[in-house]
């Protein structure tokens, strides 16, 4: 027989049981994804554009999605090439503008943006990009760009945001505070602003510019000034007007004006698909531009 003390010890002592911090570190993973393989993973997403550029602004990996959308025909026809080349100049200048930008350290993220492409039309989404860095230096960027997708219907509080966003579809040539809004919504300000960002994937704000931003869209199809239609859809003057109508479209209005006199029937943006105010040409003076 044996006593206690003559017992041998366990080969493999059981495992201590991990809990809190200790279970979410050993839990995490840390991986590298290379770009090829990133850009194998968003070619699955034709509803994202994804892409990495090098220092000098040059596409260096693009999905198939943004390939289709320049109407080219494959990824080589891409590669090497900056926004200058891709895109028409007023929209390939402001692109570039924007990249140099990213690549001075600046991070963009959850920007709407209105997109032209050639071969489809204008599309709203939400870009983000963010430089790359290798050690100390910036070596390029790396971005994507994501269809602003439709409300969320089923949504237990649609009923009472499409209450708020009927009143911004009325009134949004005038000044609107957020705090209407949520009392409409019968919901407090910061409740407001997380169920916009579940329902419309848009903060009040974003909506309300995306919602000015149509309407001055459509009206730039007219003879109206641009300072009148600014007055119109709601922008304190012509200089926030054209500097908004710039950081979301890609161009200043004058220049949208032009794109839209070449290409009419593609230059016509629409609202959430949801009933709204349509201005026209009779909404204000027509006194030349």
């Amino acid at each position: 027989m044996h006593n206690a003390d003559d017992r041998a010890a366990p080969a493999h002592p059981p495992p201590r049981a991990l809990a809190g911090p200790e279970l979410q570190e050993a839990a995490a993973i840390d991986v590298m994804l290379a770009p090829d393989e990133l850009q194998t993973i968003f070619n699955a997403l034709p509803d994202v554009v994804f892409f990495v550029k090098d220092r000098e602004g040059r596409y260096t990996h693009v999905n198939h999605t943004l390939v289709r959308r320049l109407g080219l025909k494959n990824r080589a026809e891409v590669l090497g090439r900056s926004v200058l080349e891709l895109f028409p100049p007023r929209l390939g200048g402001t692109y570039f503008v924007q990249d140099k930008r990213v690549l001075c350290g600046e991070v963009i993220e959850n920007q709407l943006e209105l997109h032209l492409y050639s071969n489809r039309s204008p599309g709203w989404c939400l870009t983000f990009k963010r430089p790359i860095v290798a050690g100390d230096e910036i070596v390029g960027l790396i971005g994507i760009s994501r269809d602003l997708g439709q409300p969320d219907h089923r949504h237990s509080a649609f009923g009472r945001l499409q209450r708020a966003l009927q009143h911004m579809q009325a009134h949004y040539g005038e000044p609107l505070r957020v705090q209407t809004l949520a009392a409409i919504a019968g919901v407090s300000v910061a409740q407001l602003e997380r169920l916009f960002k579940r329902v419309f994937q848009l903060t009040p704000q974003q909506l309300l510019t995306k919602l000015r931003i149509e309407a001055a869209m459509r009206l730039l199809h007219s003879h109206a000034s641009i300072a009148e239609i600014g007055q119109a859809c709601g922008f304190s003057d012509q200089s926030a007007f054209a500097r908004q109508f710039k950081a979301t479209v890609g161009v200043p209005p004058r220049d949208y004006r032009a794109l839209a006199c070449q290409a009419p029937d593609a230059a016509i943006g629409t609202i959430l698909d949801l009933p709204g105010p349509r201005p026209t040409a009779a909404t204000v003076p027509a006194d030349g531009v």
